[in-house]
């Protein structure tokens, strides 16, 4: 309150300058990520392992804890994107294609993905977890291993979404942190993807939010992507 006036919210809106389309949100991620992939080159992998270590630490300790004093039981959330003008085959194609060559598509996705590849434990991820850095593997991915999947209420029927994707996620030391449930289904447009993760039920719910929120973020990246690469 400014007297006994209230004050009024200040916008800024752009009226003439820049000759690209766009607004200034647009020039700003256009710069944010220009400035994110020029960090992770000069740094490269391991001098952001080395860089992020104490987070890490924190990190995989604070999803170990949880798992832990959750005893096996998760909580679950499902984020749900509908593209046009890709199906479900062409997508998964391009995903097999970038797992199993340069990580730098998969780390462009999201601004908190940090290390995507392979070691000798097997598929390693380093991105946020909610405010959590952590280092996890991925086990179990593929469409022949559901296992604790097929008992999931969040499991589609297979007429419906016949291309489905479900993983442990887990620490170094074995132990599950989460789960992850993807299902994709193609349409007369394009596809629908159901994006589930489960996390330890003791987590905070925000963990929880901020995953649904960072999938929304990577997968439509990695979608833009891949339809950029077929055309």
């Amino acid at each position: 309150m400014i007297g006994n006036q209230t004050a009024q919210p200040v916008t800024v809106t752009l009226q003439a300058g820049p000759a690209d389309t766009g607004g200034i949100d647009d020039f700003e991620l256009f710069y944010a990520r220009r400035a994110v992939d020029r960090y992770r080159t000069l740094l490269g992998r391991q001098g952001l392992l080395d860089l992020m270590a104490g987070d890490i630490e924190k990190g995989n300790a604070f999803l170990r804890e949880n798992a832990l004093a959750s005893g096996g039981v998760f909580k679950g959330g499902t984020t749900v994107l509908a593209t046009k003008g890709l199906t479900s085959g062409e997508f998964l194609a391009w995903m097999d294609k970038a797992f199993a060559g340069d990580e730098q598509p998969l780390l462009a996705a999201h601004p908190e993905h940090y290390v995507m590849g392979t070691d000798e434990i097997g598929a390693r991820v380093v991105e946020n977890i909610g405010p959590h850095v952590a280092s996890f593997y991925m086990g179990g991915w593929g469409t022949d291993a559901l296992d604790w999947a097929e008992d999931a209420a969040e499991l589609l029927p297979a007429a419906e979404f016949p291309r489905k994707m479900s993983s442990n996620l887990f620490l170094a030391d074995g132990t599950v942190i989460g789960r992850a449930l993807i299902q994709f289904g193609d349409t007369a447009e394009g596809f629908t993807a159901q994006l589930t993760v489960y996390f330890p039920v003791s987590c905070p719910d925000e963990v929880l939010d901020h995953h649904l929120r960072h999938y929304a973020v990577e997968f439509r990246n990695w979608i833009v992507a891949a339809a950029a690469a077929r055309a």
